[in-house]
């Protein structure tokens, strides 16, 4: 089947109209998305053909041939008809996706640009490029370029003046309390997580659940409903089963999403809300230090100290500290003391309760505690 045609399959295939969430819709995915009420999904993961534009078969240097994406579905007649492919499939992102929600997509140097140029035209803020880093990549056989050893996400909000998600402390803690980088080193898909079908891969270009999981903790909460418009095996819908989100699933190819179907049907889900829902320091109310003065946690006179004891503050009835050269907040006087130009009070403070060194965070929080309850 040549690029062309494969494209026009592509998009007169009818389907049927989609109903709940946590379901996998057979057909053609600009149709089904222009058929859901608009902005009524949280998230938008894709996956799209990447035109690869493989000219000849791929081999080994012993001759054996490697398994390549060389399916009808992405083949393109010229960089026209893949253009126009992409903006009607973007465009449908646009129609569905709510006015805060995000879009990512993913692509090779093949298709990525492409892709990006498009979603500014389309209106799009692009928030981010990911940058997804192989630990295993497939070797550069011919040696006449770099092993392509990465694929890049393009992470954007719906427009410029979207309130969307972002779970920076959530992400944060995934990364050993470092702050997460847009370069990610990921294993690609294998072991018992690679799906086969007569010892042959399913899927070509199945991505890893460990992609999925750090998108998903990155952008949405639970509840949220992610879509996937090429969907494939369905490791977004497994993941977001797995995470407590919903998810709706778009499949052209019966055999794909016949697969995808089993294996989500194996995911068992968490039923603790409190496993999947994601940290924001944010969003929590803010308690400032004088409210622990008020409160009687901590009193006037009492003498701060930092973890190592070598600086003091004596706090004041007004919830300010003073130390021997500067008075303040606990985070003024916390800077002054070290000749730092910024301090945390709250991590760098301690106080004496019972001849141990207690951070003021922990009385933070227990205040913090009957705010929530």
């Amino acid at each position: 089947m040549t690029g062309e045609s494969a494209y026009v399959v592509f998009a007169t295939m009818k389907s049927s109209t989609p109903s709940l969430p946590d379901r996998i819709h057979i057909g053609d995915c600009v149709a089904i998305m222009n058929s859901l009420p608009a902005g009524s999904v949280d998230m938008v993961f894709a996956d799209p053909p990447y035109n690869l534009q493989l000219g000849h078969d791929l081999t080994r240097p012993n001759n054996s041939r490697v398994d390549g994406v060389d399916e009808a579905w992405d083949k393109f007649a010229d960089f026209a008809t893949y253009d126009k492919f992409t903006r009607d499939w973007c465009g449908a992102v646009r129609h569905v996706l709510k006015p805060d929600g995000t879009f990512w997509v993913i692509g090779s140097y093949h298709n990525i640009f492409r892709v990006g140029s498009i979603l500014q035209d389309l209106g799009f803020w692009i928030l981010n490029d990911v940058v997804w880093r192989k630990t295993n990549p497939m070797p550069n056989f011919r040696g006449r370029r770099f092993t392509n050893a990465h694929e890049t996400m393009i992470w954007c909000a719906r427009d410029q003046s979207s309130r969307y998600t972002f779970n920076y402390d959530s992400l944060k803690a995934l990364n050993d309390d470092l702050q997460m980088r847009s370069d990610w080193l990921i294993p690609i898909c294998g072991g018992p997580e690679r799906l086969k079908t007569d010892g042959h891969k399913s899927h070509p270009t199945q991505k890893p659940e460990a992609l999925l999981h750090r998108v998903m903790i990155a952008g949405t909460r639970p509840g949220d409903i992610v879509l996937d418009p090429f969907f494939g095996t369905g490791t977004t819908g497994a993941v977001a089963k797995r995470l407590g989100r919903r998810f709706i699933g778009i499949e052209r190819e019966a055999t794909y999403a016949a697969l995808a179907q089993d294996r989500i049907d194996q995911v068992e889900a968490v039923t603790a809300p409190e496993l999947v829902t994601v940290a924001s320091k944010r969003s929590e109310p803010r308690i400032p230090f004088g409210t622990l003065v008020e409160r009687g946690l901590v009193r006037a006179g009492e003498v701060l100290f930092d973890q190592n004891r070598r600086w003091t503050a004596r706090v004041r009835a007004d919830g300010t500290v003073i130390a021997k050269d500067a008075k303040g907040s606990i985070h003024q006087v916390g800077a002054s003391v070290q000749g730092a130009p910024s301090c945390n009070g709250w991590t760098f403070w301690c106080i004496d309760r019972g001849g141990q060194p207690v951070p003021i965070d922990l009385l933070r929080q227990q205040v913090r505690a009957d705010y929530i309850a």
